[in-house]
């Protein structure tokens, strides 16, 4: 018997262009506190890149900085006005390939370290009863790293830890249990995505590119 294909994808750099974090940030923001958000944590940042602090907590840092005390509700509006307003961020061949998947009534994940909030938006262009008709496949799956809301307020930490290297498999397995029994087909972009290319009978680096979709 044939094995389920699963097709999981990465998403900033892999189905965009750029990063989707700064890209946000300064959209809800705006410029000039963008910059000065920026130049308050640059020691934190400079520490990260040197691989002296913790990715996760100079990321949450910069989160708390711009969103801490945020309504989740005008949160969650500001994520759909950014994707709807920003649909050129995705790369087309790869929105194209995952038409093509989900017509042949494959499963699609999108894990990302970013925040899943804002990607989800992106595909909401996709009509979800394009598939079989069955909930399963029925929609792309989004797995990114969650924030904590309390009381209706972001706090401005991370309710997960980081969705980045092998935490983006263990999410993946923890969100699709099945996942070990189905030929995974992943796509990646950077050093996050290492274990997760790993994890996968085929793999595709850096796709969507000059090259058009893989084959």
């Amino acid at each position: 018997m044939e094995r389920e294909k699963i097709y999981v994808f990465d998403f900033d750099g892999t189905l965009t262009h750029s990063d989707t974090l700064l890209l946000f940030i300064r959209y809800v923001a705006g410029t000039p506190a963008f910059l000065w958000g920026f130049v308050l944590h640059a020691p934190y940042l400079l520490l990260m890149l040197l691989r002296l602090y913790p990715n996760w907590k100079a990321k949450q840092r910069v989160f708390s900085h711009f969103f801490r005390g945020m309504p989740e509700a005008d949160f969650d509006d500001r994520c759909r006005r950014f994707a709807h307003t920003h649909p050129h961020l995705l790369r087309q061949a790869g929105l194209e390939y995952i038409r093509q998947v989900r017509e042949q009534g494959h499963r699609v994940v999108v894990v990302s370290a970013s925040v899943d909030r804002w990607i989800e938006p992106f595909f909401d262009f996709l009509p979800q009863s394009e598939v079989r008709g069955d909930e399963k496949s029925a929609e792309v799956k989004v797995i990114g790293t969650e924030i904590e809301v309390k009381s209706g307020i972001l706090t401005g930490r991370f309710l997960t830890p980081n969705c980045y290297g092998a935490e983006k498999v263990r999410r993946l397995r923890e969100a699709v249990p099945d996942v070990d029994g189905c030929d995974v087909v992943a796509f990646g972009d950077s050093r996050g995505d290492r274990e997760l290319l790993a994890m996968a009978v085929e793999s595709h680096y850096k796709p969507f590119r000059e090259k058009g979709a893989p084959h």
